[in-house]
């Protein structure tokens, strides 16, 4: 073995380091995730950065806020918390076709017409690049284009040019020459990635880092990946579906609870101003079993249609099925219309989908999700103008949810003329007007109105 270099054994799913193979990572509990790889053991060289050293005490760090930079796409900068900080490092993942890519070559668009910007690429040639962004409209040439993976190379050029954005696209196809594995192994991933955090952090250079997931839909590589950056996005949606949702589950300069929703068209990703509109697009007249529920994503009130259809079953175990929200929370609901309210479901198919194709696992739609039942299971429609939203709790209570005024307003906005809300959040919305909010104790009241 050469000196300086040994080998290790890295967790695929983790990257916790053996220095033995196992069959099972102590770590995460997955089995037949080790591979071998050869690190260097050699002193290696960090990037260099121009600010001295200094120890200061508490009271004399200042916290002046520093200046945003918009991205021109309302959507990513409400989830970005207001927009990009200068220095961050932003990754940003999701499935294979979903639009990462196309998203950020938008925002390397609306940039450069006044930054300077740098698009790397490991993954797609220029001319690939140039197709892609001949369908977007006009480029300004600060916009520039770079095909590289080997790492030094692109950090020699960083620090030379000094843009005020660069977009790493994929950190799985980079390489540093100083870590002897393949590429996108978890040695090369945690080490390309300190190298680009030390660049924005000395430098000031904002990066956008996009990365691959596995198959469970995490990112892939290390763990560490995700702690060492400082915004982790998540690109969610169906790839054969229209609409994109943007989620940060990590930010240190904003919240996570913010979602963007995006349309993809043939020119692009297209904000969706108004998704509660968008995904109440196309509703059925008088059916039963359809009501609309509320759902707060962060600071933004969100409109969805549950739909629910409960038959006779054939066989002797009744087959329940959930779309868009949990399977384990709907046989719960169930249970309660059993216990409290006395109908008999035990011999009945149930399913549940959330329409739009979107994912909601908050409380609040728990009544929506009961009146469907209930409606579908009488056969009785619900009227299209009303609108629903409280946590059930096993004694069939309905419990109050966070921020019930800007629900009702939202509902009021779109049109809305009934709105069923728990009781105990009845003085929180007796300001506004132009809506009837009704509260209701338990699951029994809500039943009566149907």
């Amino acid at each position: 073995m050469a000196k300086g270099k040994k080998t290790v054994y890295f967790c695929q799913n983790c990257g916790h380091e053996e220095t033995k193979w196992l069959g099972q990572c102590p770590a995460c509990k997955e089995w037949n995730t080790f591979a071998e790889e050869m690190i260097t053991t050699a002193k290696t060289t960090a990037v260099k950065t121009r600010k001295e050293v200094q120890v200061l005490a508490l009271s004399e760090v200042r916290t002046d806020d520093q200046a945003r930079l918009e991205t021109g796409l309302d959507e990513l900068d409400r989830v970005l918390g207001g927009g990009i900080v200068p220095g961050s490092l932003v990754l940003v993942g999701g499935d294979p076709g979903i639009g990462k890519s196309t998203l950020l070559l938008q925002v390397c668009q609306r940039l450069s017409a006044e930054k300077q910007v740098l698009y790397v690429s490991g993954e797609e040639s220029l001319a690939q690049i140039k197709l892609r962004a001949n369908r977007m409209g006009m480029f300004s040439d600060h916009l520039k284009l770079l095909c590289e993976t080997n790492l030094d190379t692109i950090r020699s050029i960083i620090e030379s040019r000094r843009p005020d954005l660069v977009i790493i696209d994929s950190i799985q196809t980079m390489y540093n020459e100083e870590v002897s594995s393949a590429p996108g192994s978890v040695s090369q991933v945690r080490e390309s990635t300190n190298v680009l955090m030390q660049l924005a952090k000395g430098l000031g250079v904002t990066i956008f880092i996009v990365g691959h997931v596995t198959k469970e839909g995490t990112v892939a590589g290390p763990r560490v990946l995700e702690h060492m950056v400082d915004t982790v996005l998540y690109f969610e949606g169906d790839r054969h579906a229209s609409y994109r949702i943007l989620r940060g589950v990590k930010n240190r300069f904003g919240s996570t609870n913010e979602i963007g929703v995006f349309e993809m068209r043939q020119n692009g990703l297209v904000e969706v101003e108004n998704p509660s509109e968008y995904m109440l697009s196309g509703r059925p007249e008088n059916a039963s079993g359809s009501v609309v529920a509320c759902s707060m994503e962060g600071t933004r009130p969100l409109l969805i249609e549950i739909q629910a259809l409960v038959c006779q079953t054939n066989f002797g175990m009744p087959r329940r099925t959930a779309t868009g929200t949990d399977y384990n929370r709907v046989n719960l609901l169930m249970a309660v219309l059993e216990k409290r309210i006395g109908l008999h479901m035990s011999n009945c198919d149930a399913y549940v989908n959330i329409a739009g194709g979107i994912r909601m696992n908050e409380p609040a739609i728990d009544l929506g999700i009961v009146m469907a039942l209930v409606s579908s299971y009488k056969n009785r429609p619900i009227d299209e103008k009303l609108l629903v939203f409280g946590e059930v709790g096993l004694s069939g209570e309905v419990r109050a949810v966070n921020m019930p005024e800007q629900r009702v307003a939202e509902a009021r906005k779109l049109g809305f003329e009934t709105c069923i809300i728990p009781e105990v959040s009845m003085h929180m919305v007796k300001d506004i007007k132009g809506i009837k909010v009704i509260g209701v104790k338990n699951v029994s009241d809500a039943m009566n109105l149907i």
